[in-house]
């Protein structure tokens, strides 16, 4: 076992996570996983009158808890003993806001930002109340330590409170350098923004747990990037995302007082954390293990949900990874468009692809396995965090094989089931359909009588092999004596919750990307609009599978972690 503060607690990243027995699913498949519900950003109901940005009133709680540097100097260093270092965003040439989140602004009980607001979310201008810096923080990347990290271009303005009283913090990506930034700019560009803010949306509207954005701002001012690392830089669009979560606090947090053995630190963040987000376990008498096994819960239910909707995010260091279960940071990401569960969008990942699609699940539990051993010195020994992280395989298979049933439209999933679900994942690996496609084919699917081949051929990239249509023949044939003894319509309910239409592919992003470039909006508005419909037929223009021109077309298959 490895037991540095500022190592795993070890579990393999490259082996996939074995499912249980039969027995066990028999027994356990669908028993209660007894768990706190997940943060949400549900419609509040207002009090009062909506409120411009510049008029808000903001919270201060995690710079008014935790030590600081309150210097205000953005020069990279290391700030040991420090939780934050203070950092005002740095002004740009021309603010313009190109877009705004109008359901996630009635949620924070903000209305359409005027001049003085779009001021505000491009960084050139602070209001009474804020006290806006970066979080020092460190990480695991790609599998090694690497040591501090922190906010190098994000900064947080402040906590802003609802009308319904839920409180969520307002972070600015791309507003300038911070101390944390190390040798970059602190910027970001428009090709990453735009990636970022139409993304968390996207995942909100799936009904994947996430962090938001709420509003989209050019600066007006170019910044030097080099795309892919290969010495070809260029000067691109700067842009700055708002984002908003309930909280930011990720594994990293609590790996960096771990590894600097500032151990009064890592208990008065572990202590907050709890007393703050997860209060219920306050005052019980294992309040860390209990809150440590939320964490594992919520962050299995979130790789079932990456599963789902053949999300994969790129970069799954620990530094990238939310205390709350929230999907954060978004880098080189993509959707699978066939079903390759080797797939990795992002060109720092090879060649190994520890981040690949189907490894998720088990770079979870590594990463996991890092904050276990963040945590171990508030421990007298490592056999409850052990425990209480071995739980991680069983919690995450309840949930895989539910969120598989539904995605087949079963219901009451049973043992006997298990090789069926199992099956259909072996099937798309053989197979590699369109994910998307695949599904939403199958819903429809009239089972005898009909040429399968034929039928789900706008699904297939390419000329199917016969063992793959051997394959494919007979999981329609087992899948469809299965599902005949569902009640169909609840059934086919059940594939139309689980399976979106709409997905927001890279390639669709790239074409968006382009098209702002050049001053054209038109495919932004028309994704920002089908975004928030995922599950239904109103943009089935979109329902098509990725083109033959994107499959080696820069941004449209694989990025890499610039931005």
């Amino acid at each position: 076992m490895c037991v540095s503060p500022h190592r795993p607690i070890c579990v393999s990243p490259h082996r996939a996570i074995a499912p249980p027995s039969a027995e066990t699913h028999m027994v356990r498949l669908y028993g209660s996983l007894g768990h706190a519900p997940a943060p949400t950003f549900a419609n509040d109901h207002p009090r009062c009158s909506m409120t411009q940005l510049h008029n808000a009133s903001f919270q201060n709680a995690f710079t008014s808890h935790f030590r600081g540097d309150d210097s205000g100097d953005r020069r990279p260093r290391a700030t040991p003993g420090m939780f934050w270092a203070k950092a005002e965003p740095t002004a740009v040439p021309k603010p313009g806001l190109l877009a705004w989140s109008e359901e996630l602004a009635q949620t924070l009980g903000l209305a359409h930002p005027g001049e003085a607001s779009v001021e505000i979310l491009g960084g050139n201008r602070l209001v009474p109340g804020m006290h806006p810096y970066a979080a020092c923080y460190a990480g695991h990347q790609f599998g090694n330590w690497a040591g501090q990290l922190g906010d190098g271009r994000a900064i947080t303005l402040g906590e802003l409170e609802t009308p319904s009283g839920s409180i969520f913090e307002v972070q600015l990506k791309g507003a300038g350098p911070t101390a944390y930034s190390r040798r970059a700019d602190g910027r970001a560009v428009l090709r990453s923004s735009v990636r970022e803010y139409l993304m968390s949306e996207a995942m909100h509207y799936l009904g994947v747990p996430t962090t938001r954005a709420l509003s989209l701002v050019t600066t007006g001012e170019p910044v030097l990037r080099d795309m892919f690392y290969d010495g070809h830089p260029a000067h691109e669009p700067g842009a700055i995302v708002c984002r908003v979560a309930p909280s930011f606090l990720r594994f990293g947090n609590y790996e960096m007082p771990a590894a600097r053995k500032e151990i009064d630190n890592l208990r008065q963040l572990v202590d907050w954390t709890i007393e703050r987000f997860f209060p219920q376990y306050s005052d019980s008498e294992e309040p860390i293990l209990l809150w440590f096994g939320e964490v594992v819960r919520s962050t299995a239910l979130l790789m079932s949900e990456w599963q789902r909707v053949g999300f994969v995010h790129g970069v799954m260091n620990t530094d990238n990874m939310s205390i709350l279960g929230l999907t954060i940071d978004y880098g080189p990401y993509s959707f699978v468009d066939a079903y390759e569960p080797n797939f990795t969008p992002n060109t720092t990942d090879l060649p190994g692809r520890r981040y690949a699609f189907a490894k998720q699940p088990a770079v979870a539990k590594w990463n996991l396995g890092c904050l276990a051993g963040a945590l171990l010195p508030l421990f007298e020994n490592q056999e409850g965090l052990v425990a209480v992280l071995d739980t991680y395989d069983d919690i995450y298979w309840k949930y895989w094989f539910r969120m598989m049933g539904n995605k087949l439209g079963l219901s009451d999933i049973t043992a006997d089931d298990q090789a069926l679900l199992e099956q259909a994942e072996l099937v798309l690996a053989t197979v590699q359909p369109d994910y998307a496609i695949f599904f939403q084919l199958l819903a429809d699917w009239p089972g005898s009588g009909e040429d399968a081949l034929t039928f789900f051929k706008p699904a297939f990239y390419g000329m199917l092999t016969d063992d793959a249509e051997s394959m494919l023949t007979v999981f329609l044939r087992d899948w469809q004596e299965r599902f005949s003894r569902e009640d169909a319509n609840a059934a086919r309910a059940r594939m139309q919750a689980a399976n979106p239409r709409f997905v927001l592919r890279n390639y669709l992003l790239s074409q968006t990307i382009e098209g702002l470039e050049k001053g054209d909006d038109q495919l932004f508005r028309q994704l920002e609009a089908a975004l928030r419909e995922p599950y239904t037929t109103h943009h089935d223009q979109f329902l098509e599978k990725r083109p033959d021109w994107a499959n080696a077309k820069a941004g449209c298959s694989m990025l890499s972690c610039s931005s």
